[in-house]
């Protein structure tokens, strides 16, 4: 039987060429000699391990045979009294080998008396007469070894280096001969003593050997030591003899066939070291002074590595290398190189040798994915044990940092409680200084002298004062500057005593009461109309055993403190359980709106289970009645995982069966362990042909449980606007917000940004120099910081172009931004940073897209794609339109805009890559669960009651009539675009059906504010019970009209997103708005939008209007207030709805990675 030489990827098949591993018939090999002992024989034979091969002496050999060949030796040797037997070493070329051999005694002699080094034989010697230098053994044969008297001779062991065996011969007869070697030591009277008896030193008979005999075994156990190295030295330079035989062998036929590289052994096995070896000459490489491997295995999958290869020891211009073949190996992949970028790649089609009796490719996928999940439980043990670390670390810092802030409260209470109880003593100073004892004639207190708890009678002269015509006469009393407030109301009686015009109440003195104080009243409290108040200074009598002692003011200070403690206390808790609350809604708002995302296309493609799961099988449902499928006679379904990378490559084509119902399509795919992600595309035939691609994005829905994380994207982002620092509109509230969302999302961002002048640095936090480079002969410094959590890198440079104070406006901002556009990128290329993606914004930082494809795609950043995004088209529309050409992917902020504006010159031609995605709000910043400025927190369980409070907080504050009627809110900027036509006649609407309407906002036109300013003084004459216009922008105040509005009308005439609504919604409130761009994307009608709404897997949530009139107002504004009036509790619960509703970030993020991942593919 017979094996092909294992074919190198790039050698030709030559099907002359065997390598031979068996042999049909295993010769025999016998050599006899024979040795006569005192009736004594022994005979021992062998079956070493032989690998056949080709009769070939040139080529090299195996060490290994499925059929050993069986060796014989017998020797006889004629040995006088006193003979001794030389010794051999033994030796085996096979370390797996373990054979016994047997030694036989049959007569005990006299003790050993001989030097083994220096031996003597009475009546002669021997000599082992074998040339063994000559010695010439073919076919498994060999002649006799003779053995004759004579002069011992060492050096025939010592001279078999140069032997030549074909069929493994060599190796047997180094071990028979070691074998005579050690086959017995005899005495003087030619007796064998077994070797254990020896060492024991011991006699045969059981008594022990003298000192000469100690010292004999001493020097027989050196010997022995000595001959075992010899014979370990003999073995290892046997076995690199035929080594390098075999090699040269190998060389020889590479290089007659043309073959630039073989590997050594041919049969290359999992768990070994093997050489590689490399002709340079047949190579490009053939002039380089350096070559270095680099490989992998299991296509280039598994353990990578780089070695260089040193000049071997062949003729010609071969190198090698050793590589070290790990178990899980199935085939080897490398190419060669220069260690720069000079490669030898077989023609790009990479050099390979196949890997015998290890694994196949299906148990290493198999094992991979065991691997990546015993990682993965490995990483969790670790994730949890480190996060288990940092929770206890950030407790004892929370812990500490509790001791201190609760240290700095304590001692500011501590120091309020001071200051109140000095303010309170310094009072009370001067009304003891005012208080008296009495007024003759106008009141006294009897007895003169009392204390808290006392009774007293406090006497009043009627006539005295404006009550001396009242019916009835009441004493309002408090104490201690009316501390507690009204304490004592008792009516007086007359006083016989004192005569007709004296009258008395009698009333008891309150406990720690210094000084009294009261009023005289025609009646009880809130009742009364006419009042003695001693000309509006109140009396104020003295309680005369009660004046305060230093004691008493030190335990008042400490009530004070103890108070103040206590409700800060109570102000914690609930803003902590505030904060558990509001966290716990943003989760859940999280899990529905991904069950929303999932579920966004059902008209569509959906699964079940919804939740696709790693390591089952999942079903997917088509719909081609709405896409480039529809009427197709077949439908098929490709299908692969993790963005398209996984391993397995897209799965053959699935032609899809009808479902059970419906018009939809079905087909199923088992889900891999290792998957993250499931794509899918639809085509019309297996071959491909026309494509539902979802318009070249592709189908992509996440796998959950698996035992693989998706790696993350590097998204850099390029603005000149960012909130909280530098914001001038809502592109700044789009950068920060967007930018933590997809952080949020394991993902990594960092933000490029103008250090200008007027930036609000209370907002970043670790702003620290980090380096400086040059670029357009000007030097620019970078400066590090965090905002909102987010790395922001700032770009100073000291041409002055953001020293300004200001964003906008300076006369050359096209000059200033596209200065700052290069400076971004070359910061990039310089710093060595490889984002996936560069995301730039509007016309400011449009030129990222051509200078990033001019100057830096091929030139160091080939890695980064652009996206860019249109937050507004007023401005800067060529700028616009020379990204839009450039741009990879490009967006704008709702998908109504984006049809809206399809027409544009600046985006028509670029359709196939322009996107609607809408922008979300911040959750941190609306939060009616934690917003210190409305009057109670509250969610969609206490909306009602949230509401009411800040309605009655809000007309409070705007002087509007504390009544339930519904209130409008309008919050926006005073333009044209925001209808401000429709505005004007929407607060005369509401006002006509008793309405309350409240307006904050201004206008960057002079002439538009002084127009509002007009009918604010109009409207604050007329009807300032039910109207307020606050024409300027505060911040605290918009929080408390979206807490307490009913309805915020937003009645722009075009939209491209808009937050007002989203933002009314968190708040509970219900938008009105006008059907254009982001609004008609966000409000769907109570009355006309149901299948719409339950198409994104909503509700209806608000009321809208499509035309840009008077009409389409009232027709909206008046259904929303009739609804207010007529169905209070349809209302709550439509209150209640839309706060449940998520219009964050959440889903806009998701959308955005998407559309991320979709630009790299180009």
């Amino acid at each position: 039987m017979q094996k092909r030489k294992p074919k190198l990827n790039g050698d030709k098949e030559d099907p002359s060429i065997f390598a031979s591993t068996e042999s049909a018939e295993p010769n025999d090999i016998e050599v006899e000699s024979k040795v006569a002992l005192e009736d004594e024989s022994s005979t021992r034979k062998r079956k070493p391990k032989i690998n056949g091969d080709k009769e070939n002496s040139s080529m090299p050999i195996s060490v290994e045979s499925a059929e050993p060949n069986s060796i014989g030796i017998e020797s006889k040797v004629a040995l006088q009294e006193g003979s001794i037997t030389q010794f051999y070493q033994k030796n085996m070329i096979d370390e797996g080998q373990n054979e016994e051999a047997t030694e036989d005694s049959t007569s005990v002699g006299k003790e050993l008396d001989a030097d083994i080094n220096n031996l003597n034989v009475v009546n002669g010697s021997i000599r082992l007469d074998v040339a063994t230098s000559n010695l010439n053994v073919g076919n498994g044969s060999v002649g006799n070894l003779n053995v004759v008297n004579g002069t011992s001779n060492r050096n025939a062991v010592n001279g078999m280096s140069n032997l030549n065996v074909v069929n493994g011969s060599k190796s047997k007869i180094l071990e028979d001969v070691s074998w005579i070697e050690k086959k017995e030591i005899a005495s003087e009277n030619g007796a064998s003593i077994p070797r254990d008896v020896i060492s024991e030193e011991k006699h045969v008979d059981g008594t022990k050997t003298d000192g000469n005999g100690a010292l004999k075994i001493e020097i027989a156990q050196a010997d022995e030591e000595r001959v075992e190295d010899n014979s370990l030295q003999l073995k290892l330079e046997m076995e690199i003899n035929l080594r390098k035989q075999e090699i040269e062998g190998l060389a020889e036929e590479s290089f007659s066939s043309g073959d630039k590289l073989f590997a050594y052994p041919q049969i290359i096995k999992p768990y070994e070291d093997i050489e590689v070896f490399f002709n340079r000459s047949f190579s490009p490489l053939k002039d380089e002074p350096d070559v270095l491997i680099k490989g992998s295995f299991n296509h280039w999958r598994w353990r990578s590595f780089t070695t260089r290869l040193n000049k071997s020891h062949l003729k010609g211009d071969w190198w090698s290398c050793v590589i070290h073949v790990p178990k899980e190996a199935y085939k080897m992949d490398f190419v060669f190189f220069n260690g720069k970028n000079s490669y030898d790649n077989n023609d790009e089609n990479d050099f390979c040798i196949p890997i015998e009796g290890g694994m196949d490719k299906l148990a290493f996928e198999d094992f991979l994915v065991e691997e990546k999940r015993r990682k993965k439980e490995q990483l969790a043990k670790e994730q949890v044990e480190k996060e288990r670390q940092e929770e206890e670390k950030r407790r004892v810092e929370v812990e500490k940092r509790r001791i201190e802030v609760g240290k700095a409260a304590s001692e500011a209470d501590r120091a309020q409680a001071r200051t109140e109880t000095e303010n309170r003593r310094e009072t009370l100073q001067q009304l003891l200084k005012n208080a008296v004892r009495s007024i003759d004639n106008i009141w006294f207190i009897e007895p003169n002298e009392f204390k808290g708890s006392d009774e007293v009678k406090i006497h009043y002269k009627k006539s005295s004062g404006p009550l001396a015509h009242a019916n009835e006469l009441w004493i309002h009393g408090g104490h201690n500057n009316w501390k507690y407030g009204l304490t004592i109301a008792e009516k007086l009686v007359r006083s016989e005593k004192e005569g007709d015009d004296w009258w008395y109440a009698e009333v008891v003195i309150p406990d720690q009461a210094l000084v009294l104080d009261w009023v005289f009243a025609d009646g009880p409290p809130k009742v009364a109309t006419v009042y003695d108040n001693n000309n509006r200074q109140d009396f104020h009598a003295i309680v005369p055993k009660a004046i305060p002692g230093e004691m008493y003011w030190v335990e008042e200070e400490q009530k004070i403190f103890r108070k103040l403690q206590t409700e800060r206390k109570l102000r914690e808790e609930a803003s902590r359980a505030n904060a558990e609350k509001s966290a716990q809604m943003k989760a859940k708002l999280k899990e529905k709106t991904l069950k929303r995302f999932l579920l966004s296309q059902k008209n569509v493609v959906y699964t079940e289970p919804l939740d696709v799961q790693a390591g089952r099988t999942a079903t997917v449902f088509y719909n081609p009645a709405t896409t480039a499928l529809n009427g197709k006679p077949e439908v098929w379904f490709t299908c692969s995982f993790n963005r398209w990378t996984h391993n397995l490559g897209p799965l053959p084509p699935q032609l899809m069966l009808p479902a059970d119902y419906g018009s939809h399509l079905k087909a199923t795919v088992k889900v891999p362990m290792d998957a993250y992600m499931m794509d899918f595309v639809f085509s019309e035939r297996e071959d491909g042909g026309v494509f539902d691609n979802k318009g070249r994005m592709d189908y992509h829905l996440p796998v959950f449980g698996g035992i693989v994380k998706e790696p993350p994207l590097h998204i850099v982002h390029i603005a000149v606007e960012m909130a909280p620092i530098a914001k001038v509109g809502g592109l700044g509230d789009v950068v920060t917000s967007l930018s933590r969302a997809v952080q949020d999302l394991n993902h990594n961002v960092d933000i490029i940004f103008p250090k200008f002048d007027c930036l609000n640095l209370n907002h970043v936090t670790d702003l620290h120099y980090k380096r400086s480079f040059s670029w357009g002969a000007t030097e620019i410094k970078v400066w590090f910081g965090k905002v909102e959590g987010l790395a922001v890198y700032f770009l100073e440079p000291l041409n002055g172009f953001f020293s300004k104070g200001c964003v906008y406006g300076c006369g050359n901002d096209a000059q200033r931004f596209g200065f700052f556009c290069h400076a971004a990128l070359e910061f990039l290329h310089q710093g060595g940073f490889h984002p996936d993606i560069i995301h730039c914004h509007d016309w400011s930082s449009a030129p990222v897209a051509w200078l990033f494809k001019d100057h830096y795609m091929d030139y160091g950043l080939h890695k980064s794609r652009v996206v860019f995004t249109i937050h507004n088209l007023e401005f800067g529309a060529h700028f616009i339109s020379k990204a839009m050409a450039f741009a990879d992917k490009a967006t704008t902020v709702s998908h109504t805009y984006a049809k809206e504006v399809s027409g544009y010159p600046a985006i028509s031609p670029h359709l196939h890559k322009f996107h609607g995605i809408l922008n979300g709000i911040d959750l941190d910043i609306w939060d009616p669960c934690n917003d210190k400025f409305i009057p109670i927190s509250y969610t969609s369980e206490n909306v009602v009651e949230g509401k009411r409070a800040a309605k009655e907080a809000l007309q409070q504050r705007l002087g509007l009539k504390k009544s339930d009627f519904p209130l409008v809110g309008i919050i926006t900027r005073l333009t044209h675009q925001k209808g401000i036509h429709l505005i004007k006649h929407a607060i005369s609407r509401t006002l006509e059906r008793n309405g309350q309407v409240v307006l904050l906002g201004s206008a960057p036109d002079p002439r538009i504010q002084n127009d509002f300013v007009n009918l604010a003084n109009k409207l604050h004459s007329s009807h300032g019970d039910h109207a307020h216009l606050c024409l300027t922008y505060d911040e605290p105040l918009s929080h408390l009209i979206y807490a307490g509005a009913d309805f915020i009308l937003v009645p722009s005439i075009f939209e491209p997103c808009g937050l007002t609504q989203l933002t009314a919604m968190r708040y509970g409130s219900i938008p009105v708005v006008r059907k254009t761009g982001g609004l008609y994307d966000t409000v769907f009608d109570v009355d006309n939008d149901k299948a719409r709404a339950e198409a994104h897997g909503l509700e209806p949530n608000g009321f809208n209007f499509a035309g840009a009139d008077c009409g389409g107002v009232d027709y909206a504004l008046n259904r929303a207030i009739t609804a207010w009036y007529d169905g209070r509790d349809w209302f709550n619960s439509l209150c209640k709805r839309v706060m449940e509703q998520d219009w964050s970030w959440n889903r806009p993020a998701l959308d955005y990675i998407e559309l991320y991942h979709a630009a790299k593919k180009y």
